[in-house]
């Protein structure tokens, strides 16, 4: 009997591994067919390993439902003694603990998994000293059904993209209905609101696939946006819904010669089309190959004929390894785009970044006065209005909102403390100064007894900054006030002295600073340069080239004989002579000043009982370092 009990307790463990087996083998299929809503029911049931559960938080995670991805991922972290957890993984769990407003257990993943130390109180207190906006939002879609995002600019219209149409099958990813576009009127008044809500373009809305995110050119008359295509391509294992941009012509009326852009592909997606002011450059977001990450944000200039040239990725500023979407380039040429990848509140945050010299600067979080714990997207602006829309899932699901922004004061500044660079003393007196990118003086401070400076610059410029110390070689050190997050440039300007620089530079027991070369020789009663003293000035002139700031006195010494009133003519002469040499050799009069000492200030003090030997030591020139 006990056999028997044993021989059923076997078979119904067995029978339960391969149920539990075979649905697991459902709710990957359904997962990697995007399927999230079915495969989160299935996962739900399974054993509570940590494969099953990260995967039943995946499925939330896609989805948005950040509470119940921390439900599921919290258990995962508390499995990591145990089992190996990716990197991809700390990311989501980082993600939805700031998606619920767990900044310090958020900032804890960061500093100790991601290998990015990260303060959120600090961060948020930083932005609002430096954001260059704050914002008021209202929500203008609350009394529409459905999800509503991206809105586009068309005429005295405005498109965007709706699952209101109940009509279209529902998409197996969240279970709603297809995207399509729709077009409608904003109310005047104080209270803005949707009006003469129609959908769009029968040619160009579809049944089966998603319509989003319009971009049209100024004159109505072409037209880019977003479509998946009907067939799922396998990457990676994984079914894809691969989306395009599509390109329309307004011909009679009626939208025609729908296609895609000739720089899609059915392996990667292209989306999110946003063209500059100019509509020489349409700006979208891609995970073709080249990205940097999961999508960055490219652009292709628009020639003529219909043509493009090749996509250009914004690089490291912009994107990153994760996700970067929904760009808008506004009037004055600044990017706004949305990020998970860069420092922010959680989901994806609206991020700015200036055009200055032919590239783009640094991005900057926009600040939690629009930037929320959850998806914020989709940010389109009126600059001469100071007004715009975005989008955010910030109430649970996708809506519009308006904006009025309002500029905040902020000042930037950049400071340190100036040192020597082999002893690190501090230098006192040390002159600061502050150029522009021309080369202009900003402003300029000398150092007090601290060593320290501290000048206030201006947001989205280049500057150079200058120490200049007499016998010290000036450093000098470029950078930008971007807008990467930094209000406060701490640049410290370590300054080597031309002694520590060059052997041929010495100080004497004065703290005098010379240039020591080989004695230049003059035929007696004589001033003109004999080629030997030429290869020995040859040298000075290198050295003052190669420091274009320093500065020397030319000072001439006689010997004991000959009247004193001979010897000042004659050193003079000499000392004259040697500075016109280096100016014919292209050193700058202003840098040089020449001075006779005649007999005045013999190196040995002999007087009339000097030695041939003695005489020639007195009779010399020295190069005095001034500054």
């Amino acid at each position: 009997m006990k056999k028997i009990n044993l021989y059923i307790l076997i078979a119904v463990l067995f029978t339960s591994s391969m149920g539990f087996s075979q649905s697991r083998k459902k709710a990957d299929n359904l997962f990697q067919n995007r399927a999230y809503i079915e495969a989160a029911e299935i996962y739900a049931q399974l054993p509570k390993t940590a494969s099953n559960l990260e995967r039943l938080g995946d499925c939330y995670y896609y989805n948005s439902e950040f509470k119940k991805a921390h439900k599921a991922y919290k258990q995962v972290y508390n499995l990591r003694n145990t089992v190996e957890l990716s990197e991809d993984f700390y990311f989501k769990y980082f993600e939805v603990l700031k998606g619920t407003n767990q900044y310090e257990d958020a900032d804890e993943i960061s500093t100790l998994h991601l290998g990015e130390p990260f303060n959120t109180e600090d961060f948020k207190s930083l932005l609002k000293r430096i954001v260059p906006y704050n914002y008021e939002l209202e929500k203008l879609t609350s009394s529409i059904s459905g999800t509503n995002f991206g809105i586009a600019l068309y005429g005295d219209k405005i498109v965007f993209s709706s699952t209101q149409n109940m009509n279209n099958p529902n998409y197996s990813w969240n279970n709603k209905p297809y995207l399509d576009l729709y077009e409608a009127t904003i109310s005047k008044g104080k209270k803005l609101r949707l009006e003469n809500i129609k959908p769009f373009s029968e040619t160009v809305n579809t049944k089966k696939q998603h319509e989003s995110s319009a971009a049209f050119t100024k004159d109505g008359k072409t037209m880019y946006f977003s479509r998946n295509l009907k067939k799922r391509v396998e990457i990676d294992s994984n079914k894809v819904a691969v989306v395009s941009i599509f390109k329309a012509e307004l011909i009679d009326n009626e939208w025609t010669n729908i296609e895609p852009v000739p720089f899609s592909s059915d392996l990667y997606s292209t989306m999110h089309p946003a063209l500059n002011s100019d509509e020489t450059r349409l700006y979208f977001s891609s995970d073709m190959p080249g990205t940097l990450g999961s999508f960055d944000i490219f652009y292709v200039d628009i020639l003529e004929n219909n043509t493009y040239g090749p996509p250009v990725n914004l690089g490291s500023k912009i994107n990153t390894k994760h996700r970067e979407q929904f760009p808008y380039i506004a009037k004055d040429s600044t990017l706004y785009f949305a990020s998970n990848g860069k420092s922010g509140f959680g989901g994806l945050d609206l991020f700015s970044s200036s055009f200055s010299d032919g590239e783009y600067l640094d991005a900057l979080n926009l600040g939690e006065t629009i930037n929320s714990e959850n998806d914020d997207f989709a940010f389109v602006v009126i600059d001469s209005l100071n007004t715009g829309y975005l989008s955010s899932n910030r109430d649970g699901s996708d809506h519009i909102y308006t904006f009025k922004r309002v500029e905040n004061e902020r000042t930037y500044f950049i400071e340190g403390f100036v040192t020597d660079k082999v002893t690190g003393n501090l230098l006192p007196n040390t002159t600061v100064t502050l150029f522009d990118k021309d080369g202009n003086v900003v402003s300029e401070q000398n150092v007090g007894e601290d060593g320290r400076y501290k000048i206030a610059t201006k947001p989205n410029q280049k500057y150079s900054i200058e120490g200049f110390k007499p016998k010290y070689i000036p450093q000098i050190e470029f950078f930008d006030t971007n807008d990467k997050g930094n209000i406060e440039f701490n640049i410290e300007l370590e300054m080597e002295s031309y002694k520590d620089a060059e052997e041929i530079v010495t100080d004497d027991d004065e703290g005098n600073t010379y240039i020591e070369l080989e004695n230049i020789y003059f035929d007696f009663g004589k001033w003109d340069i004999k080629p030997q003293a030429a290869r020995t000035l040859d040298v000075l002139v290198a050295l003052l080239k190669k420091y274009p700031r320093m500065e020397v006195q030319l000072g001439a010494h006689t010997d004991s004989r000959s009247s004193f009133e001979f010897n000042m003519e004659l050193s003079t002469k000499r000392a004259r002579a040697t500075l016109e040499y280096l100016v014919e050799n292209g050193i700058s009069r202003a840098r040089l000043t020449s001075k006779g000492y005649g007999k005045t200030k013999p190196l040995v003090p002999c007087g009339d009982d000097c030695t041939d030997t003695e005489h020639s030591i007195n009779r010399r020139c020295e190069f005095l370092i001034l500054k």
